[in-house]
């Protein structure tokens, strides 16, 4: 079972970037938790997270996978990242953008982790039948 770091977490980044390769190859599922943790921000910066696949660890998608939603506070998200409809991809990362505007220090600076935890098959299972009984 995959249980893993995307991002280090209280990791302060000024500018945008890319955590390291993760190798999900050998994951029983090909689905996942991704939590993003925003632990520190200044007023008026917006923080933008995604996951990037690639089949080899050099060569990257040149789409994001999965994406949070734009964030401007602190705050834990969660993300459901389903690598079923990407064979090929048997790596992943981490890649974030972040933006400053308004009064102040004219530098973004967020404090963040992320990680990546494997959801087990029987939970999928569990999860999927209950909600076709409340559909």
């Amino acid at each position: 079972m995959i249980d893993t770091v995307l991002v280090p977490a209280k990791t302060v980044v000024s500018a945008k970037g890319d955590g390291p390769a993760v190798d999900v190859s050998g994951a029983a599922s090909r689905v996942f938790l991704v939590t993003l943790a925003i632990t520190k921000i200044i007023e008026q910066e917006s923080l933008d997270v995604s996951v990037y696949g690639s089949a080899d660890g050099a060569t990257w998608s040149a789409k994001s996978i999965a994406a949070f939603p734009q964030k401007f506070y602190c705050e834990e998200s969660p993300l459901l990242l389903d690598l079923t409809a990407h064979a090929d991809v048997k790596f992943v990362r981490a890649h974030w953008e972040v933006a400053r505007w308004g009064r102040g220090a004219e530098a973004p600076m967020f404090e963040f982790g992320v990680t990546l935890k494997e959801v087990p098959a029987n939970i999928l299972k569990e999860a999927t039948a209950e909600a076709k009984a409340l559909a």
